[in-house]
């Protein structure tokens, strides 16, 4: 039994989800992997269970009605790891934008440095560490980063980060019910809650490469539940 559980949440992900799969497998620390998957019409899940039947005690599968967004599938799979009492579970996007061989680095950052949630930064100190962007989206993705610290005053560099390592104890103790937000503030929001409740954030410094294969998800609708979404989270605390 593994201690550690990666999360991948997919939507039409067919193209890269096993190599990111086998990927993760190859590192020296064994992760176990919970897939969450959308009910993608591209048949993601069925490449899933196919490869369960090769790593039947290290794979698993949880297939969702609907299109609901990030954050409840992420919160799908946060609850299914504290059932099944890993100590620490793992965000990680399925289109190898998050390097499988960072896995260990934030898992080492909890187990072994003191730190309650590692963040996978790609703005450590204001160094970007970000390939294949254009420049528009790059210049989006740093300044929403910094706009949610100069609100909220958490005191992170990489405050929209996907790559995310968390001890058991602080998805226990944030109250999922009531996370407010799906999209791409739900990373704000965990980051922010956790913070509030004293716990130790360390950043990891990561290179971030955009999706060769697939399609993008980032929407307009998701952008602007960041921006404006952070003011209602400083002004109601958000403490729980």
């Amino acid at each position: 039994m593994s201690d550690a559980l990666v999360i991948i949440p997919t939507y039409n992900e067919k193209e890269n989800i096993e190599g990111i799969i086998r990927a993760t497998f190859n590192e020296k620390k064994e992760f176990h992997i919970l897939v969450v998957d959308d009910n993608s019409p591209d048949g993601t899940s069925k490449i899933v269970e196919a490869l369960i039947l090769e790593f039947p005690d290290r794979l698993f599968l949880e297939k969702r009605e609907g299109k609901s967004g990030l954050g409840i599938a992420y919160i799908h799979g946060f609850k299914w790891a504290i059932a099944k009492k890993y100590d620490y579970i793992i965000e990680m996007d399925a289109d190898f934008s998050h390097n499988p061989k960072d896995l260990i680095r934030l898992y080492s950052a909890c187990k072994n440095e003191g730190g309650d949630v590692s963040v996978g930064s790609r703005y450590v100190n204001n160094q970007v560490n970000v390939v294949n962007w254009d420049i528009k989206r790059l210049l989006l993705s740093y300044f929403a980063s910094k706009y949610v610290r100069f609100i909220t005053r958490i005191p992170l560099f990489d405050t929209t980060a996907g790559f995310v390592c968390w001890k058991r104890e602080v998805l226990e103790t944030i109250e999922l019910e009531k996370i407010k937000f799906v999209g791409y503030a739900f990373q704000i929001e965990m980051k922010f809650k956790a913070w509030k409740h004293g716990f130790n954030i360390k950043e990891v410094s990561v290179v971030f490469t955009d999706r060769v294969i697939g399609t993008s998800k980032m929407s307009k609708n998701i952008v602007s539940e960041a921006l404006f979404g952070v003011i209602k989270m400083k002004l109601k605390g958000l403490t729980k």
